[in-house]
C-alpha cells in the first residue's frame, strides 16, 4: 500500500487579539476552487469556494451562494431532532452566513454569472472563539487562492466593551459582559460592513470602535495576501453577461426625458403604471428592429434609470420624489390597534408601513434552541414578514428566507438592550413585525412599529427605539453625497444603505449593505450624523406624541403573573408524588405554574386573583415556621394528654397539656376544643420530627 502524500500542503500562522490563528491549504477539500482549515484556538473551520465552469442561462444577478454549516459534532452533542441529524441551519446560521455575504460580494464581477458556492463548515468549536470571524476569514482565503475572479481579500473581526475598554475579538466571559457587539469587514483600504448590536452606544465611542477595528482588518488582509501571493492561481476568464449595448444607445438618445417623466413621482404605483406604458411605446416601436427585446428591455431600462437617479441625486440633489436630501417623507404612528392582541403599534414612512403585534407569555413559552452555541433558550423573538401584497406583487406566501430572517433579527437586537431583565418582568415576549407596505427600509419601520407595541403592551422597556436608514452616491472622481431616509428606487440604485437604530442616549444596532468597494472614514462619520438627527426627528414628532411612555397595566387579555422563590430542595414538595401536587393546584386555580431548577416559581393566570390562590397553596407548602415566633392557629384534634393546632395550612404540630396554660390543667378540654382559634409558639422539632408547640408561652407578657 502506498502512502498518499499532499505536496501542496501548507500551513501560515499569525496570532489575531492576542490567540493564534493557523491557516491550512492543500489538504483537504482538493477538488473545490479553493479550501482551507481555518483554525482559531481550538475553533476549526473548513471552508470551501467552488464556481460552476460555465454561466448560468437567463438570469440579471450574479448567482453567488454563502452556507455557514453547523455540525453539533464540533462541541460534543447529537441533534435534537427526531431524525438526530441536522436540520435546516438555525437562525444563528443564518445570520452567521449573511454576515459573510455582504463583504465579499460586492468584489465579484458585476457582469459574472457564473454560480459560485461558499461553504463554512464548523468542525470543532471554542465558545471562546466564535467561528463567524474565522469562517469570513477563511472565505477571503478560499477566494483568494481559487482561480475565481474575485478582487479581495478581505478580512473581519468583532469587537466589544468590557468596563469601557475595546476589546477584540471577546471571550464568552467578556461577550456576556459587553455592552457592544460589533463585526466590521474591510479591505486593506476600506470598511466594507458593519453589523452590530450595543447598548446605547454614543455614536463617537460606535466611530472610534469601527476606526480601530479597521486597523486590525489592515493586519488581517496583509496576511491573507501573502499567502495569496504564495499559493493563488491565476484566475480564470469568464464569459461576461451579454447585454444589449445597440439597444441601450438607441433609447439613450430617445427617451431619458421620457424615464424622467416616469420617475419623478412619490408615488409607487404611479411610477409603475408610468413605466409601464413606456414599456409598451418601446415594445411597439422597436420590436421589429430588436427582436431579442423582450429579453433585453430589462436590464437596458434598469442601466438608464440609475443614471437618471443617481445624476439627480449627486448633481442636482433632487430625491425621486421631490423631497431635500435630508427630509424624511411623512410619518404617522399609531397603536392599539388590534383590541385582543396584547400590544399593536403601526408605523408608516412615505409607503412604507410595518404594523408590530406584541405578545406576552410565561417564561416556559420561550424558544429552545438546539445550536452550536452557549445559548439554551430565548426568551425575547422578533420575528418578520414581508408578504408578497407589500409590493404590489402577487405570490403564494412561504415559509421566511435569510432576508425576513436577517430583518427580524436587526429588529430583535435594536430593541434587546430595552427590554426589562426577567426579574423585573417575567415574561416571555414575541414580536410579529407584519410588512403591510413596502418602499424601502421596511426593517427601520419594524423597529418603530415594535416600540410603539411594546408600550402598548405595557412592557417596561428602558427607552424607546427609532430607526432610520441612510443612503449613498458615489462618483468614479471621489465625489459622494448622503441621504436620510432612503426609499425602494434610491436603495436599488444607490450605493449603500447604512440603518442605524437607537435611543436618544445611544444607537442599539446598525446595519451596513454595500454595492461599492467599501467606505472612508468621512463618510461613516456623515451617516452617523445625519441618521442620529433622524432618529430623534422620528421620537420626538411622531412616536413619543403617539404614546409617551409604556401604560401602566397590562391587557386584560394578557396572563397576570406573578413571581417567587424557594428553596431548591423544597421543588419535590410543591411537584409531589408523580406530579400529583403541582396538578391539583393547576385544576384548582387554572394557573400556569412553571418550576425552575433553582426554586424560581412563575405562576400565570387570566386573572390576577387565581395566581394569588395558587401562590398562597405553594407558600403553604413550602412554610418552614421559625423558632419562637408565634403563630394564630386552628385546634383540630383533642386527646388526653395534648391538643392539635393547624398553625399554617397543611402544617400542624402539638401542644403538651403541659404547655397549655400557666396554671396546672386537670384536662385538656376545660382550656381548647376542636375548632378555637388560639396562638401558639414554635418550639421546634423532637428527634423524630414531631412539632412541639406552646399555648402558654405565646400569651403577651408571660
Amino acid at each position: 500500500m502506498t502512502k498518499r502524500e499532499f505536496p501542496a500542503a501548507k500551513t501560515y500562522e499569525t496570532t489575531m487579539a492576542g490567540r493564534p490563528l493557523r491557516v491550512e491549504v492543500g489538504i483537504m477539500a482538493e477538488l473545490a476552487g479553493g479550501a482551507c482549515m481555518v483554525r482559531y484556538g481550538d475553533t476549526s473551520v473548513l471552508v470551501t469556494a467552488t464556481a460552476a465552469a460555465q454561466p448560468r442561462g437567463g438570469i440579471d444577478y450574479f448567482p453567488l451562494s454563502v452556507d455557514f454549516e453547523e455540525r453539533l459534532y464540533s462541541v460534543g452533542r447529537i441533534p435534537g431532532s427526531f431524525l438526530r441529524r441536522e436540520g435546516r441551519p438555525s437562525e444563528k446560521a443564518v445570520l452567521a452566513s449573511r454576515l459573510i455575504d455582504r463583504p465579499i460580494r460586492p468584489l465579484f464581477p458585476g457582469d459574472m454569472r457564473n454560480d459560485v458556492a461558499i461553504a463554512a463548515t464548523v468542525m470543532s468549536l471554542e465558545p471562546d472563539c466564535a467561528p463567524e470571524i474565522p469562517a469570513m476569514l477563511g472565505a477571503s482565503i478560499a477566494l483568494s487562492i481559487s482561480d475565481i475572479p474575485w478582487s479581495g481579500p478581505i478580512a473581519g473581526i468583532s469587537a466589544g466593551i468590557v468596563d469601557g475598554q475595546l476589546v477584540m475579538n471577546p471571550n464568552t466571559a467578556q461577550r456576556e459582559k459587553s455592552t457592544l457587539q460589533l463585526t466590521v469587514a474591510g479591505t486593506a483600504q476600506k470598511v466594507v460592513m458593519i453589523e452590530a448590536g450595543a447598548d446605547e452606544v454614543p455614536d463617537d465611542v460606535m466611530f472610534d470602535a469601527i476606526m480601530k477595528s479597521h486597523e486590525e482588518i489592515k493586519t488581517l488582509c496583509a496576511f491573507i495576501q501573502t499567502i495569496k501571493d504564495e499559493i493563488g492561481k491565476p484566475k480564470f476568464d469568464y464569459v461576461k453577461a451579454y447585454f444589449n449595448q445597440e439597444l441601450y444607445d438607441t433609447l439613450k438618445d430617445k427617451i431619458m426625458d421620457k424615464l424622467r417623466y416616469c420617475l419623478d413621482t412619490d408615488d409607487k404605483n404611479v411610477r409603475e403604471a408610468r413605466l409601464k406604458e413606456l414599456r409598451l411605446a418601446i415594445a411597439e416601436e422597436y420590436a421589429e428592429r430588436f427582436p431579442t427585446l423582450d429579453a433585453d428591455l430589462g436590464e437596458v431600462l434598469y442601466k438608464l434609470q440609475k443614471i437618471v437617479v443617481r445624476r439627480w441625486l449627486i448633481e442636482e440633489k433632487k430625491r425621486v420624489d421631490g423631497r431635500d436630501m435630508m427630509d424624511i417623507r411623512p410619518l404617522d404612528a399609531r397603536v392599539g390597534l388590534l383590541p385582543r392582541a396584547h400590544g399593536s403599534g403601526m408605523f408608516t414612512r412615505g409607503q412604507t408601513q410595518a404594523l408590530t403585534v406584541c405578545t406576552l407569555g410565561t417564561i416556559s413559552d420561550q424558544q429552545k434552541l438546539d445550536n452550536i452555541f452557549d445559548d439554551e433558550y430565548k426568551r425575547y423573538m422578533h420575528h418578520y414578514n414581508f408578504p408578497s401584497y407589500s409590493v404590489g406583487e402577487a405570490r403564494p406566501s412561504r415559509s421566511p428566507g435569510r432576508r425576513e430572517i436577517g430583518h427580524g433579527a436587526l429588529a430583535e437586537r435594536a430593541l434587546e438592550p430595552m427590554i426589562p431583565p426577567e426579574s423585573e418582568f417575567p415574561y416571555c415576549i414575541r414580536l410579529v413585525s407584519e410588512i403591510l407596505s413596502s418602499n424601502g427600509s421596511t426593517s427601520q419601520a419594524s423597529i418603530c412599529g415594535s416600540t410603539l407595541a411594546l408600550m402598548d403592551a405595557g412592557v417596561p422597556i428602558k427607552a424607546p427605539v427609532a430607526g432610520i436608514s441612510c443612503g449613498l452616491i458615489t462618483e468614479d472622481d471621489g465625489n459622494w453625497t448622503t441621504f436620510i431616509d432612503i426609499q425602494g428606487l434610491e436603495d436599488f440604485y444607490g450605493d449603500m444603505d447604512f440603518k442605524v437604530a437607537g435611543t436618544k442616549s445611544g444607537i442599539t444596532a446598525i446595519q451596513m449593505d454595500l454595492k461599492i468597494d467599501g467606505l472612508t472614514p468621512e463618510i461613516i462619520k456623515n451617516a452617523f450624523a445625519i441618521t442620529k438627527e433622524g432618529r430623534e426627528k422620528i421620537l420626538d414628532e411622531i412616536m413619543l406624541p403617539c404614546i409617551a411612555a409604556p401604560r401602566e397595566e397590562l391587557s386584560p387579555f394578557a396572563p397576570k403573573m406573578i413571581q417567587t422563590q424557594i428553596d431548591p430542595e423544597k421543588i419535590r414538595e410543591v411537584i409531589g408524588k408523580g406530579g400529583s401536587v403541582i396538578q391539583k393546584i393547576v385544576a384548582d386555580t387554572g394557573c400556569k405554574i412553571d418550576i425552575e431548577d433553582d426554586g424560581r416559581i412563575f405562576i400565570a393566570a387570566i386573572n390576577k386573583e387565581d395566581c394569588e390562590r395558587a401562590l398562597k397553596i405553594i407558600k403553604s407548602i413550602v412554610f418552614e415556621p421559625t423558632l419562637g415566633e408565634s403563630y394564630y392557629g386552628r385546634v383540630t384534634r383533642v386527646i388526653p394528654i395534648g391538643a392539635f393546632v393547624e398553625y399554617a395550612p397543611g402544617k400542624e404540630g402539638m401542644v403538651h397539656i403541659s404547655k397549655l396554660e400557666n396554671f396546672r390543667v386537670a384536662k385538656v378540654e376545660d382550656v381548647v376544643n376542636v375548632g378555637d382559634m388560639v396562638w401558639v409558639k414554635y418550639l421546634g422539632a423532637d428527634e423524630k420530627g414531631r412539632i412541639n408547640l406552646s399555648k402558654k408561652d405565646a400569651i403577651p407578657n408571660n
